[in-house]
């Protein structure tokens, strides 16, 4: 590298676990009040007005930005579906140096708001938010993001050769070096991203063919691992034998020793697995935070299919996401990490692209969700804390959920599935899991958790009420792959879709070769959940495949040395006054393994009320 790494490497020390904690009034509130709720209402009046700006505002057309003119282009706009798209024109004006200018002035001068007018937008580079400044879309202003990746490997901080000018960024709760989000801040303070209302939209074109190529951002993703997913079969013109993601990369070593020399040979042969997999850029990533190799050589970027998420925070305290839309992103839609004190209110996150996850909050503490819409191709909110030893900036902890919708999507709430660090002190509350794409891309499961013998982490302190869903979730099962051995038979247990309620303790195990740290799930409450049936294909009325799927961790999965840790039951969990319509699996209208003391009171299931503890 050119430069310097460790002038560029600060986050990795600003945001400790000691930092992240609650502090103060706020953390005596949440140990002292017995009623959860009342410490939830504390964090969401804590961030009424997180952010607060000079009054001053600066033009991007005063800095030289012009609106642009559009083609049609045939583009991708979920998995499986096509549909003519406006494009800018090819040679288009550029506004990324123009929105960057504007930014920056108004930073020196002490903040402000940078307002991108009415009108259509092409910008082939990141936008990158600084300190003290709002960036703000006027209503009917559509930011087109350049569909090319080269564009987000030029103007990164840390020169990496052939690879690209790259940023400090993660990658599914991995640090690394990659191309640039669309949208970007780094350790900065009050900082806001707003629009006027869902006309004010930012395209990340995920799903916009290369320039003078047939794949778009989305033929990254590879071949899809789900069994029996509904409308997620394939990934945007990917064919067996591309490179993708999930592909062997041979610019990946042969050997971690290469990389990591000091590793002793036992380890690395754990951390690589059989065969040459973990070359693959989605695994070879794990496997280097595993083999302890730092940041400066976790290099991505040009030749390398890890796709950037849309809008990335990393480090930001005070933070406002409000009033706008986002749509067709590459990647994760919002992906905030050891960000303090951030709310995001009235956006719509509309992506339905392979891992277009909503909103994934990474190890963030003081977050709110407030009235936001979601309908993605992944998770509509996950809430995420590191993986594999990328644990240092501690738990996800004390985040509201309120008065938001869900439609399609993986989970409408998920925890997970990267949460090696833990996370605590959720609260979701008056929400409405519409799903109204139920007949042909139905939202997979309501409320989940995932998590896994590699990923391991903790959730404790999770409560959910008032949650409405009309048009039930997916009625057919869907499953991962169980390793060999394992007491838990493939496609015999609806983890990846079909339940209301999934607790997944045992998540794509076969995708990490690393087995050593058992999760741990307690004191989980949800109460006054509402599920109406639709009509199945075969005429019957419906709500889900099962009520509830709660999936302990599987102790026989552990691949570490001896002798093992000790594998918990989930436990110290409640389900109250809730009514989950009529499962299809009638027979076995629930599933539990390595659960204790599962409480269900007033619990409605086709019909019938339970109120009885399971143990299994």
């Amino acid at each position: 590298m050119k430069q310097s790494f460790d002038a560029r490497r600060g986050f990795l020390k600003t945001a400790t676990v000691a930092g992240l904690a609650l502090s103060g009034p706020a953390r005596a509130l949440a140990a002292a009040v017995p009623d959860p709720w009342k410490a939830a209402a504390g964090i969401a009046q804590r961030l009424a007005n997180p952010v607060k700006f000079r009054k001053a505002e600066y033009l991007v057309t005063d800095f030289g930005a012009a609106p642009c003119k559009l083609v049609p282009v045939k583009a991708w706009v979920s998995f499986e579906d096509q549909a003519d798209l406006p494009t800018p024109v090819p040679g288009a004006q550029d506004c990324y140096a123009a929105i960057r200018a504007a930014i920056e002035k108004c930073h020196a001068e002490g903040g402000g708001r940078v307002v991108i007018p009415k009108g259509d937008w092409f910008c082939a580079g990141p936008i990158v938010l600084l300190s003290n400044v709002n960036v703000h879309l006027a209503s009917g202003a559509h930011v087109y993001f350049s569909n090319d990746p080269a564009d987000y490997a030029k103007y990164g901080d840390v020169d990496c050769g052939p690879n690209g000018k790259l940023v400090v960024s993660r990658w599914q709760s991995n640090d690394c070096l990659n191309y640039s989000p669309m949208v970007y801040a780094h350790n900065q303070d009050n900082i806001a991203l707003t629009g006027d209302d869902w006309t004010a939209i930012l395209d990340g074109q995920g799903g916009v063919p290369f320039p003078g190529r047939a794949d778009c951002w989305w033929t990254w993703k590879g071949k899809n691992a789900t069994i029996n997913s509904v409308a997620q079969d394939k990934s945007p013109n990917y064919v067996p034998g591309k490179l993708a993601q999930n592909q062997v990369n041979e610019l990946n070593p042969k050997s971690l020793a290469d990389v990591a020399p000091n590793l002793p040979e036992e380890k690395r042969r754990l951390i690589q697995g059989e065969g040459d997999k973990w070359r693959a850029d989605d695994a070879y990533l794990p496997a280097l935070s595993e083999a302890g190799v730092p940041l400066a050589k976790r290099v991505f970027g040009v030749g390398h299919y890890l796709r950037p998420p849309m809008i990335q925070l990393i480090g930001c305290t005070n933070v406002l996401l409000e009033g706008y839309q986002v749509i067709h992103t590459p990647f994760w839609q919002h992906h905030p990490v050891a960000c303090r004190n951030l709310a995001i209110r009235k956006v719509h996150a509309n992506s339905l692209g392979p891992n277009s996850d909503g909103f994934d909050p990474e190890a963030c503490d003081t977050v709110l969700v407030e009235g936001c819409q979601f309908n993605t191709g992944d998770d509509c909110i996950a809430i995420k804390a590191g993986k594999n030893l990328d644990t240092q900036y501690g738990p996800s902890q004390n985040i509201v959920i309120q008065k938001c919708t869900m439609q399609s999507g993986h989970g409408a709430v998920t925890l997970g599935s990267e949460m090696a660090g833990g996370i605590q002190n959720v609260y979701a509350q008056d929400l409405v899991f519409e799903n109204m794409n139920w007949a042909t891309n139905p939202l997979n499961t309501a409320i989940r958790l995932k998590t896994n013998m590699n990923r391991g982490g903790f959730l404790r302190n999770f409560y959910v009420r008032n949650v409405s869903i009309p048009n039930g979730v997916q009625t057919s099962p869907s499953f991962y792959a169980s390793l060999p051995g394992s007491p838990i038979a493939s496609k015999t247990v609806a983890t990846a879709a079909g339940a209301v309620v999934t607790f997944d303790c045992d998540y794509t195990p076969r995708a990490d070769n690393v087995r050593v740290r058992p999760p741990e799930v307690r004191n989980v409450h949800i109460s006054k959940v509402k599920v109406g049936n639709v009509q199945t294909k075969d005429g019957a009325r419906a709500s889900c495949f099962q009520a509830f799927v709660i999936l302990g961790p599987v102790a026989s999965d552990y691949n570490g040395p001896a002798p093992a840790p000790a594998v918990l039951p989930v436990r110290d969990v409640t389900i109250t006054d809730c009514d989950f319509g009529t499962p299809v699996n009638a027979a076995h209208p629930w599933y539990t393994y390595n659960v204790r003391g599962l409480k269900l009171a007033n619990v409605m299931i086709g019909g019938k009320r339970y109120d009885t503890t399971l143990s299994a």
